[in-house]
């Protein structure tokens, strides 16, 4: 199914929520670019996120990403995945809320948790003793923020990436050429 789209698509939910999966299927069924944000800032820092963080601060940190969503979203007709945090800035959930269609990828810590349960080495969070409760602790922190920047929320339990896509193209193809 290929869908018309005038604006960017931004996808936005905690890590593990599948974003960068999701995005890449989601663009081919559109026939539009992907962006994976974390993959942007990447290539122009020369460096993974983790080490950004590690080296720079997440002030830093989110510098770059304030320059990367800009630049995302300044195309048309493509799809984003953007990091779990974009949300945390003021600034960013007034871009998302302006130039896109923000769908939230929900999902619940036990399934992240299980998704993820091999990446330690590059996600901190992962790492920490007490992580799957403060992993929980952080999807209840930032799901007022996904809420507020979301037209479209979609639960991701129990579902493939796939089924997720599949949804999501749909959800579209019904709101029409302006979702």
């Amino acid at each position: 199914m290929r869908s018309r789209i005038e604006r960017p698509i931004a996808l936005v939910g905690i890590m593990g929520a599948g974003k960068s999966t999701v995005g890449r299927l989601l663009a081919l069924g559109l026939g539009v670019a992907f962006v994976d944000l974390d993959a942007a800032i990447e290539a122009v820092a020369g460096r993974s996120v983790a080490e950004l963080f590690a080296r720079e601060g997440e002030p830093a940190f989110r510098r770059r990403e304030s320059q990367a969503l800009a630049a995302a979203l300044g195309r048309e007709a493509s799809v984003v995945a953007c990091g779990g945090g974009v949300v945390l800035d003021p600034a960013h959930r007034r871009l998302l809320r302006e130039r896109c269609h923000c769908v939230w990828l929900d999902v619940s810590a036990a399934v992240v948790w299980r998704r993820l349960a091999g990446e330690a080495s590059g996600r901190p969070l992962l790492a920490m003793e007490d992580g799957e409760r403060r992993l929980g602790e952080l999807i209840d922190e930032r799901s007022a923020l996904y809420r507020e920047v979301a037209e479209t929320r979609i639960a991701t339990d129990g579902r493939t990436p796939e089924e997720v896509a599949r949804a999501l193209l749909e959800t579209l193809a019904a709101a029409g050429p302006r979702a």
